[in-house]
């Protein structure tokens, strides 16, 4: 038996193109809790799932070595958090390596949506850390974000988040200022403490 198919209406779905899965944020965690990304450090970005080398020894040294650094300069009133959820919209959470936010444990039933301060530890993520990432904080007005450049022996300082004049959509940090191991600086949130960068490299 022949089917014809010339007078049939076409399918709803055609008229779609098609297009890649905007991921949300519940849905990525989801994904976390299944493991769907064993041997990989996943980070959402506006939708879209970077699945990011595992770290090396010589970053989670220098993990280690900010929150022992940070949890020195933010006391009582902040919590510094380490490789946890910052979900800074339904689209974005880019797991920052570090992270201070105002308040204590207690204060997050659910979780975070911005941050006083984030750090970024980079060696084969830089160009991802100065680029997307840095828009991302941008957009959602982090005022104080810092990579942590191994390779380059640095740790680059952002600053004064802005609407991007280029591109309307987009925002950019109008400060970017690298530092290098003999410098120091101070947090925006701690502006009486000092960090030595020497402190932050392995």
């Amino acid at each position: 038996m022949t089917v014809a198919l010339a007078n049939m209406p076409p399918s709803k779905s055609a008229s779609f193109p098609p297009r890649p899965k905007r991921w949300t944020v519940a849905e990525f965690h989801r994904l976390l809790t299944d493991d769907m990304f064993e041997g990989t450090k996943p980070v959402l970005l506006d939708g879209e799932i970077i699945e990011m080398p595992n770290p090396r020894p010589p970053h989670d040294q220098s993990v280690g070595l900010a929150d022992y650094v940070f949890k020195g300069v933010f006391a009582k009133g902040y919590w510094v958090r380490i490789r946890q959820s910052l979900a800074l919209s339904q689209w974005s959470d880019p797991m920052p390596d570090l992270a201070v936010v105002l308040g204590s444990p207690r204060d997050y039933p659910i979780l975070p949506t911005t941050a006083v301060l984030v750090v970024e530890v980079s060696d084969s993520s830089i160009d991802i850390d100065l680029g997307r990432k840095a828009a991302l904080y941008a957009a959602w007005r982090i005022p104080d974000y810092w990579v942590v450049d191994l390779n380059g022996r640095q740790v680059v300082v952002h600053r004064d988040p802005q609407p991007d004049p280029k591109d309307p959509t987009k925002s950019r940090y109008t400060q970017s200022t690298p530092y290098d191991a003999g410098s120091s600086v101070s947090p925006l949130a701690m502006p009486g403490s000092t960090v030595n960068i020497a402190d932050l490299l392995p």
